[in-house]
């Protein structure tokens, strides 16, 4: 993983730089393995996010807002009790391992001075977050309990003595020698970056490949100044902090990684590197987990809209043959003095063609020449009068599909409160049975609650994510003569320029919210509409999130998530 050793010495000098002494102000817990810290230091607050979350375990300080629970779980409550109002003392690494320890002093309810340690593990889905009493080791809680029938050797619970991990009996690669490195490696056995990694600890296959392509291939010493010239860059905290996009993924590292090939992005501190890779990922898995049936549900009423479509276009093929059936009738008609009953087709010559050309029309041997002759006509009335009813019925298969298309679209840029108001749509629609709720109450309905920007000449821009939110920003809060914007016949979300003359870097701006929230946000120049709300209009018993309008212009732009940063508020 790329939050190895090296990235964790990064966060730790930055931790220590910036509340090293400062005071904790408030803790939340907004998601079951991930909390939020509010640390007064240096004359400014932090918000310090740390995150046991299996697939996205990290550390760093964050500019993101985090909706929180009403009740704080019980873990939250009592590091809240033990540690809001205490003083950072301590702030440092374990080793060159992905542990960090922050410790903490303050007072009791007697007032007596105290001591606490908040102990972060960052090791993928063994990470974990525990709470400490300093002197004696033991453990207060832990985010994630771990029984001795799952790790006997190792027991996070509380009450029990605090154990690191066990060690991995690697070297710790800031205090070996050259001689040391070397002596660790065969260079006959090859895969020189798998075993420095075996070696080292600390040490990721990322920066590993980084020293062997450093070093190309010019034998050992070279080798050995690579890995040593990027070892003395950790020694001194000469980082830089990169994210790189290279071999169709992104990574992230402490200093930029050639060996990669891809463009590399470089930040001021290893907080805002990693607030800005991990900028809707986490989320998104949230998401993922949490809507998962829902999304399956979207999904496969989709997927039958598809097949219904197939079937209504081939019936629609069968209703074409309507003047067809109305030919053969009128044809077995004319000849019934050559039909017998038991014929099981006749050929007769085709009046109403030019060329007097002969058909053969297909008989029943059962029927008689009269009702082979009415069968052709029945058949000529059904097709006729199910063509207006299938072109009907295509028509609403095509907005349902449409329909569920802007969901799957919505669920891809959900934040869980966005996931709970799709859940709702669908319930008012019909589509999925309300959950009944406990007790007499009824909860007042909540005002959806919209994506807020600000273009750089200092726009307001309003975002809806879901159907809800459009409709509420589009046909409630919306100006008549405030500018819309929609990308153009593709599914996305509304995007309003609150203002009446905007200047063209707001609405390029606002265009580019657009298309970054819809389903061309990985495509290159995306065509958005834009108008102003009084040429918007919502037919009467449409569905959710659907408009009409017109007089609209139309710009070209390539979504940019790192503008869309730049625009949040």
């Amino acid at each position: 993983m790329s939050f190895d050793g090296v990235v964790t010495r990064a966060i730790t000098e930055e931790l220590k730089k910036n509340i090293l002494g400062g005071r904790i102000s408030k803790i939340y817990q907004p998601y079951k393995q991930e909390l939020l810290i509010h640390i007064r230091g240096n004359g400014q607050t932090f918000k310090l996010l740390i995150s046991a979350n299996p697939s996205y375990s990290r550390l760093h300080f964050t500019n993101e807002a985090y909706e929180n629970p009403s009740e704080p779980p019980m873990f939250c409550m009592l590091l809240r009790k033990h540690l809001e109002g205490n003083v950072i003392t301590s702030v440092e690494q374990l080793d060159m391992e992905r542990i960090i320890h922050i410790e903490t002093r303050g007072r009791n309810e007697l007032g007596d001075e105290t001591n606490k340690m908040l102990i972060i593990e960052i090791m993928g889905k063994h990470s974990n977050i525990v709470l400490v009493e300093k002197d004696r080791k033991i453990i207060l809680d832990s985010i994630k309990h771990i029984s001795p029938a799952v790790n006997r050797h190792r027991t996070i619970l509380p009450g029990y003595e605090y154990m690191s991990p066990p060690a991995q009996e690697k070297l710790n690669p800031l205090t070996i020698d050259e001689d040391t490195f070397l002596r660790k490696l065969d260079f006959n056995a090859g895969k020189l970056a798998n075993q420095i990694v075996g070696a080292f600890s600390g040490i990721s296959p990322l920066f590993a490949s980084e020293v062997v392509n450093g070093a190309g291939i010019n034998g050992k010493m070279a080798l050995s100044q690579s890995f040593f010239a990027l070892i003395e860059k950790v020694k001194q905290g000469e980082f830089q902090p990169s994210i790189i996009a290279g071999n169709q993924k992104e990574y992230f590292y402490a200093f930029a990684l050639h060996h990669l090939g891809g463009e590399i992005k470089t930040f001021h501190s290893p907080s805002e590197m990693l607030d800005r890779f991990y900028y809707g990922k986490a989320e998104r898995d949230r998401v993922r987990q949490q809507g998962h049936d829902l999304e399956r549900f979207i999904r496969n009423e989709k997927d039958k809209n598809d097949k219904k479509l197939v079937k209504l276009q081939k019936t629609l093929q069968d209703a074409g043959k309507a003047e067809e059936y109305q030919l053969l009738g009128e044809l077995l008609t004319a000849n019934m003095y050559r039909l017998k009953k038991g014929l099981k087709s006749i050929e007769v010559e085709n009046y109403y063609d030019e060329s007097n050309s002969n058909v053969t029309i297909p008989l029943n041997p059962l029927k008689s020449p009269s009702d082979n002759a009415q069968s052709y006509y029945i058949k000529y009335q059904k097709a006729k009068k199910s063509v207006h009813f299938v072109l009907e019925q295509i028509e609403n298969a095509k907005a349902e599909k449409a329909y569920f298309e802007s969901l799957l679209q919505q669920m891809e840029t959900a934040s869980p409160k966005d996931i709970q108001e799709i859940r709702e749509e669908l319930e008012e629609e019909g589509y999925v049975k309300a959950k009944q709720k406990k007790g007499n109450k009824k909860n007042k309905p909540q005002k959806p609650n919209l994506e807020e920007y600000t273009s750089s000449t200092g726009a307001s821009i309003l975002v809806g994510k879901n159907n809800k939110q459009n409709d509420y920003l589009t046909n409630k809060i919306a100006h008549r003569e405030e500018w819309w914007f929609h990308t153009k016949d593709i599914p996305g979300s509304h995007v309003v320029i609150k203002q009446t003359e905007p200047d063209d870097a707001s609405i390029l701006e606002a265009a580019n919210l657009a298309a970054y929230f819809s389903k061309a946000r990985n495509s290159s120049s995306v065509p958005v509409d834009y108008t102003k709300i009084k040429y918007v209009k919502k037919p009467s018993g449409s569905k959710p999130g659907f408009v009409i309008y017109d007089n609209q212009q139309t710009v070209y732009v390539t979504p940019n998530e790192d503008l869309v940063l730049q625009l949040k508020k």
